[in-house]
């Protein structure tokens, strides 16, 4: 008889079923094109007046002539940046980055205030993707137009209107590309130049490449840029608190929703003032239902206020079911006086004040600044030499920019040690704007100093006397 005891235990094999993928599944779904509807009222108003402003300083500032040249060049070539009456230089590399810590102490200040009032209204990808959705508008009709023309089969209707809105929108992205190089080109000469077919290959590299990316960013991802790309949206929250003024939608008014005739009493029925229309999602640029709260994808930009104010009217009931207001405001239903109140708090004022000191230092630093600069150069072939009349000579090359738009006459001179002479000492002439190398030779007696190396100062003032820098340097005595 067999033992059953010794026999080995066979255990069960855990088989993990595969079943097939559900059609349209995975981690990612697709993309759902955004329709957004066109709306009236305060906030798109400014929304356009925005635009407006922006792309008329952004398209005419390089046209506009200061003297004989370009008001606003930024000439890479030459090492030069033209802004209205300013010449700068590299060396005034200060000025650029005092500008960029007021922008960002701007954006601080605005985002504490009031979100991302930025985003809403004047960042480039805003502006251009609400003139590529205007153009849109005009050719292929409202949104619900829009909506049947891609979901409807092809047609030599739809063909004509789908290349004619793409023809478009090349020329506004193109044009614009073509005016991003006229800031570092002069824009007459690069005009003259493109018709003329002799473009220089990086004028037409970054004309292009500027030109495409405003055509794929405003005419394709437009707020996949915001969601997905842009980091503001990530680290925004770090600048939000419960005083930052939203746009919100007061739950507390509007819900339950439910659909009512026109001036019925909404309490009586038992619902709230939302009619559930969801023109408030169907109007924002980003596809967001704000009803379920602040999401990093709001932007700001009001336009669901609008569209909300817009139903409240015509249900004779008060507007502001969607509106600006803080959290706390919210919670304790706060009056506009104390909302204001609450938004100018400790961090805001802190803010403002900071960057009115910077700005009010980076405007007296650029009135006061002298209008030349001046670098010292050692020539390295020599260091010291004894040349005829028993002088010990170092030779020295000096850079003069002069940053005035008229021509200057400098006097060079040096101190720090006896007996000191420099050549040339006739005055040196410096066109305006305009740097210019030149070779300077100082000269003591032999034996009359120490050997070793000797600080010594170069003034090179204007004749007229309205510029004045001193330069410090070394002189070498050999052993």
């Amino acid at each position: 008889m067999e033992d059953t005891a010794s026999a080995p235990v066979r255990t069960a094999r855990r088989v993990i079923p595969i079943a097939p993928a559900q059609e349209g599944g995975g981690l990612f779904a697709a993309h759902k094109k955004i329709y957004p509807r066109t709306v009236r009222g305060f906030f798109a108003r400014w929304r356009w007046a925005m635009v407006f402003a922006t792309q008329l300083v952004f398209y005419g500032l390089p046209w506009l002539e200061w003297g004989q040249r370009q008001a606003v060049l930024f000439d890479l070539g030459a090492r030069r940046f033209y802004i209205l009456g300013l010449v700068l230089y590299p060396q005034d590399l200060i000025y650029l980055t005092g500008l960029l810590v007021i922008s960002a102490l701007s954006l601080f200040l605005f985002t504490a205030v009031a979100g991302r009032l930025w985003c809403g209204y004047a960042c480039p990808q805003t502006v251009y993707s609400e003139i590529f959705m205007w153009i849109e508008h005009k050719i292929e009709g409202n949104r619900i137009a829009r909506m049947r023309l891609d979901e409807g089969e092809f047609s030599l209707e739809k063909l004509v209107k789908k290349w004619f809105k793409h023809i478009v929108w090349l020329g506004v992205a193109l044009w614009t590309g073509f005016t991003f190089v006229g800031y570092f080109t002069p824009i007459h000469d690069l005009g003259l130049a493109f018709l003329q077919t002799r473009m220089g290959s990086w004028e037409v590299f970054w004309a292009l490449f500027y030109g495409f990316a405003t055509y794929g960013n405003a005419g394709f991802m437009r707020e996949q840029v915001c969601m997905y790309m842009c980091p503001y949206a990530r680290f925004q929250s770090a600048m939000f608190d419960r005083d930052t003024l939203i746009v919100s939608y007061d739950a507390e008014r509007g819900e339950p929703r439910g659909v009512r005739s026109k001036g019925s009493d909404a309490r009586a029925l038992g619902i709230g003032d939302c009619i559930d229309c969801s023109l408030c999602v169907q109007v924002c640029p980003t596809g967001i239902d704000i009803r379920k709260g602040l999401q990093y994808e709001c932007i700001g930009c009001g336009l669901c206020v609008d569209a909300c104010n817009t139903v409240m009217d015509k249900m004779a009931t008060p507007r502001g079911l969607i509106r600006y207001a803080t959290q706390n405001g919210m919670a304790g239903r706060f009056t506009r006086s104390q909302l204001l109140r609450r938004v100018l708090r400790p961090r805001v004022l802190i803010y403002a004040c900071v960057l009115a000191a910077l700005t009010a230092g980076l405007l007296a630093s650029l009135v006061v600044r002298m209008p030349l600069k001046v670098d010292v150069v050692r020539d390295r072939a020599s260091l010291a030499r004894i040349v005829e009349g028993g002088q010990l000579e170092n030779v020295y090359r000096l850079q003069i920019m002069n940053a005035t738009e008229r021509p200057q006459r400098y006097r060079i001179e040096a101190r720090g040690l006896e007996g000191l002479g420099v050549s040339p000492a006739e005055p040196v002439e410096v066109g305006p704007a305009e740097s210019r190398w030149v070779a300077v030779r100082l000269q003591i007696p032999y034996g009359s100093s120490t050997p070793g190396s000797h600080a010594v100062h170069f003034d090179v003032r204007s004749l007229d006397g309205s510029a004045q820098v001193a330069e410090k340097a070394t002189f070498m005595v050999p052993r």
